[in-house]
């Protein structure tokens, strides 16, 4: 029934875009209450912004920029997030949100969501992919970061259950997200009976993770499951491969209490990874990743878009620390620098 609505809509238009626009107008009313109602308005909405002239598109562009509580209000609260002032921040946004209106809501025919990066966007395609038709929230509308931080500050106040909420909502704008999966399994690290969610949530992250500090991060989380299991050889192999993406002093720290523990208990680099491969964990970053940034950075190689192709080679040679990709960057700045 939508797409028949949709389809007559559309067979109505013609060359003149005023009258267009006055149509459209009122077929906004004609809607007003249908059970597709709301699917319908925003599919006449995004008719109507084409009719609208480059001058109009431009002033209402200008208009946005200049009226945009989502920058406002992260912007305000970035000073105390930055001096650790979580408590100000989060009562910050508790009135914030309060009086904030939905928006980019998912609705029956169509989803919204927000990648960082063209590398985000394959990842969803490949492992996730969309049931409805794809509309993407604009740059100039973070609001992946509004849900995200308010998630975060209220997971740091202790208040789980809405925490959770917010969290997912962010998740579901950008679904292959590590970083918000790994908050959502400091929830049930400490809100479940059982670590199986913890478990499951940090080998979806890991799946997703292209910086090393989230890679790393994914290794020390399994390593504490394994050692609420009881399994220390594990949960050594974990904490120490860790380290080969981040010198961090919480696996030293947990490397120093299980080997104090286990004096006789020493594992070499390749027997680490050999005991992760034998508990079916991924081993170093998803294959997947490393080979579609080689792509990226090759595609936009080609095409001559060096800044573009630099990014990708950096992301690469932070987890790979391969050498040719490093004379690849350092080929591209000569380049963008001539």
């Amino acid at each position: 029934m939508y797409e028949e609505i949709i389809r007559e809509i559309k067979s109505n238009l013609g060359e003149n875009k005023d009258l267009n626009r006055r149509y459209l107008t009122g077929q906004l009313d004609l809607y007003r209450d249908h059970p597709y109602s709301i699917e319908i308005t925003r599919e006449i909405s995004r008719m109507i912004w084409d009719c609208l002239s480059q001058d109009e598109k431009k002033q209402f562009a200008e208009i946005s920029e200049k009226e945009n509580p989502l920058m406002d209000i992260l912007n305000e609260i970035s000073p105390d997030i930055e001096s650790g002032k979580y408590k100000s921040a989060l009562e910050t946004l508790d009135k914030f949100i309060e009086t904030y209106p939905p928006m980019f809501e998912d609705d029956s025919v169509s989803e919204y969501h927000f990648f960082t990066n063209t590398l985000e966007e394959i990842l969803f395609n490949e492992y996730i992919g969309s049931k409805k038709s794809i509309r993407y929230i604009p740059d100039n509308q973070p609001l992946l970061d509004l849900y995200y931080i308010y998630g975060f500050l209220l997971l740091e106040d202790e208040q789980l259950d809405k925490s959770e909420i917010y969290l997912k909502k962010a998740l579901r704008i950008n679904p292959v997200s590590a970083r918000i999966i790994l908050e959502l399994s400091e929830i049930y690290k400490i809100h479940t009976y059982t670590l199986n969610k913890f478990f499951i949530f940090t080998s979806n992250a890991l799946k997703y993770s292209y910086y090393p500090s989230d890679v790393a991060r994914c290794y020390r989380n399994l390593g504490y499951y394994y050692i609420e299991e009881n399994q220390m050889e594990t949960a050594l192999a974990l904490f120490k491969y860790s380290m080969n993406y981040e010198m961090s002093p919480l696996a030293y720290a947990e490397i120093t209490y299980i080997q104090t523990k286990n004096p006789d208990l020493e594992l070499t680099f390749e027997e680490c990874e050999e005991i992760i491969k034998n508990k079916n964990i991924q081993p170093g970053v998803n294959p997947f990743i490393i080979e579609t940034l080689e792509k990226l950075g090759s595609e936009y190689e080609k095409n001559l878009l060096f800044n573009q192709a630099g990014y990708y080679y950096k992301l690469l040679y932070g987890i790979t620390k391969d050498e040719k990709t490093i004379e690849k960057i350092n080929s591209l700045k000569e380049k963008i620098n001539y």
